[in-house]
């Protein structure tokens, strides 16, 4: 009898070690499934790196003057171009300087603070008229290049004021839904509560 009560004990103990280790080995692999989701979860938000959420396209004219000076600047030599510049711009956020972390337990990510508007890309076109070379200053294929860049910031110093960086600032929002559609691909949540969101202007505030 004593025998059949010890056996009894060692099985009911047995299958308390093992129900024990089994919800250990459990807790454990859902706890390192959760972190591998949460780190999953970050990579695919900052492979996204550049949204762009505005294009915009300007059309300036740019006078182009260049001066050199030969004979101790006795005598100079100049030459001009009137150019047309179509220029299309891109607006939009660098994803990848976002600031947020995984509540592994609540299986969300949190929002911190959302990056500025920037240029993504300013991808101009010229068009010359009314090019006249001077007597040793003429123009070169080397200055196609230098005119490109001499372009894109003529054009940068026009963004400020053509209202593209607020028009951005308004599409924010959607760029913070865009990335809750992704956290919740897996059922995870996006917690952006620390941000400030101004609903009826769609503009995200740090």
């Amino acid at each position: 009898m004593d025998s059949l009560i010890e056996v009894f004990l060692g099985l009911v103990l047995g299958a308390i070690f093992m129900y024990w280790l089994f919800s250990l080995f459990g807790k454990k692999k859902k706890r390192e499934l959760t972190e591998y989701q949460s780190t999953v979860l970050l990579e695919k938000i900052k492979s996204v790196c550049k949204l762009i959420s505005v294009e915009g396209d300007f059309a300036e004219i740019y006078k182009y003057e260049n001066t050199k000076e030969r004979f101790m600047s006795l005598v100079s030599s100049t030459k001009k171009a009137l150019i047309v510049i179509n220029a299309k711009v891109q607006i939009g956020y660098d994803l990848q300087k976002i600031l947020m972390y995984s509540d592994n337990e609540k299986k969300t990510i949190v929002l911190t603070n959302f990056p500025e508007p920037e240029v993504i890309s300013i991808e101009p076109e010229l068009e010359f008229y009314d090019i006249q070379n001077g007597l040793f200053n003429a123009f070169s294929p080397n200055d196609l290049t230098s005119l490109n860049k001499e372009a894109k910031r003529h054009i940068l110093e026009k963004i400020p004021e053509s209202g593209l960086m607020d028009t951005a600032k308004r599409e924010a929002l959607e760029a913070v839904l865009l990335i809750e559609k992704i956290v919740e691909i897996i059922g995870w949540k996006l917690d952006y509560s620390a941000l400030q969101l101004r609903d009826k202007q769609k503009d995200v505030l740090k």
